[in-house]
C-alpha cells in the first residue's frame, strides 16, 4: 500500500479543494448508460464472467489517474495519492439476503486479476459475516445492484466527511436499439472531482472495454 503525500501548492485543484472541504461540502455524482455489449460477447466467446470482467475493466481504468486513487489520511492530515487502488465488492448470500465484502487486489495482467477475484469470491461464500476491513485504506467500492436497470441512484455520506476514494454502482443491462446498455453510477467528493473528472471515469471505462475485446479479436 504504497502512496506519495501531494503538496497542496502544488495541487492543480488547490482553490477548488478548499472551497468544497470548508465552504460548500458535498460530492458529484453521475449515472450514466453504457455500452456493454462487447464485453458481454467476450465474455460469452472465452467462458468468463461478465461480472469479473467488468470488474476488471473498471479497476484497470480508475488506475489510469490520480484523481480516482486519492485518499484523506485524518491522523496524519495529509492527502495522498496510492499507486494502486483495488476493489473492494460484494457477495451476496441468498439465505440470509445479507452481503460479504471481497477484498481483490487489482492487478494488470488479465489472467492474474481473474484467478483471484474468483479465489476472493469463492471465499467470500464461506461466511456470511460483512467483514469489512478498515485497514484497507488503498481500495474503492465497487457494488453491483443485480436486480434492477436503473436511473438515477444516490449514495449519501456525512457532510464534510472527507471520503476521497470512488463508490461505484452499476445495475442491470438492458436492451436498447440493438445495443445492451448498462446503467453506472459513479460518486466522488467534490473536493477531488468535477463534472470533468467524473464524466472522463465514464470515458476510461468504455476504452478499456474496446481494449479487451480488442485483444480478444487480435488472439
Amino acid at each position: 500500500m504504497n502512496y506519495k503525500i501531494l503538496d497542496m501548492e502544488k495541487y492543480y485543484r488547490k482553490d477548488v479543494y478548499r472551497h468544497f472541504t470548508v465552504d460548500c461540502k458535498c460530492s458529484v455524482m453521475i449515472t450514466s448508460k453504457i455500452d456493454v455489449t462487447g464485453l458481454l460477447a467476450y465474455s460469452k466467446q472465452t467462458g468468463t464472467k461478465f461480472y469479473i470482467n467488468f470488474l476488471y475493466v473498471l479497476a484497470k481504468a480508475l488506475n489510469s489517474r490520480d484523481d480516482y486513487k486519492m485518499r484523506y489520511l485524518y491522523p496524519e492530515n495529509q492527502l495522498v495519492v496510492f499507486d494502486k487502488i483495488n476493489p473492494a465488492h460484494y457477495v451476496f448470500h441468498e439465505d440470509t439476503e445479507t452481503f460479504t465484502v471481497v477484498y481483490t487486489e487489482f492487478c494488470e495482467e488479465y489472467q492474474e486479476f481473474y484467478s483471484r477475484c474468483c479465489a476472493d469470491i469463492e471465499q467470500g461464500k464461506q461466511t456470511r459475516a460483512y467483514g469489512l476491513d478498515g485497514s484497507k485504506l488503498n481500495y474503492f467500492d465497487a457494488s453491483y445492484i443485480s436486480w434492477l436497470s436503473y436511473e438515477a441512484l444516490h449514495v449519501e455520506l456525512p457532510d464534510g466527511h472527507l471520503h476521497f476514494p470512488p463508490i461505484i454502482n452499476w445495475g442491470k443491462y438492458q436492451q436498447e436499439n440493438g445495443k445492451l446498455l448498462m446503467p453506472v453510477t459513479v460518486r466522488m467528493n467534490h473536493a477531488v472531482a468535477d463534472g470533468y473528472v467524473v464524466s472522463k471515469a465514464f470515458l476510461l471505462l468504455e476504452e478499456e472495454i474496446q481494449l479487451l475485446v480488442k485483444k480478444k479479436l487480435q488472439d
